[in-house]
């Protein structure tokens, strides 16, 4: 079994920042990429950035200059740093990650339950 469980999300005011965690927990051998993506409402989920295992990254357009992945493979975690919040930042955030089972070293994708992000005026 593996799981990924998120934290930090909340309200957040114009300008604002909030700083994402998921860590990843089971039975890993080993995780590829990690990354977030977001959900607005009535809209189909989307990536927001992407993290490969040796560092690099890669960002939607719409983010990019303003968030920052991060990850701490010793923990197992992957970190989004979200500086000069919008209103269209309001989202569902869910990270994700490649995953080799220690049980049967298949690599799978992953998904965390999401937090949400709330853009308070």
């Amino acid at each position: 079994q593996v799981q990924l469980v998120e934290s930090g999300g909340g309200l957040v005011q114009p300008g604002g920042s909030l700083r994402l965690s998921c860590a990843a927990s089971g039975s890993i051998f080993s995780i590829n990429a990690m990354g977030w993506y977001r959900q607005h409402p009535g809209k189909q989920r989307e990536l927001g950035a992407r993290i490969t295992r040796r560092g690099s990254t890669n960002y939607a357009d719409s983010v990019k200059g303003r968030f920052t992945i991060s990850r701490d493979n010793a923990k197992n975690t992957v970190y989004l740093q979200m500086n000069s919040l919008k209103p269209e930042d309001t989202a569902v955030y869910y990270c994700n990650a490649d995953i080799r089972i220690a049980t049967t070293l298949k690599l799978q994708g992953y998904w965390g339950h999401g937090t949400q992000v709330t853009f308070s005026s």
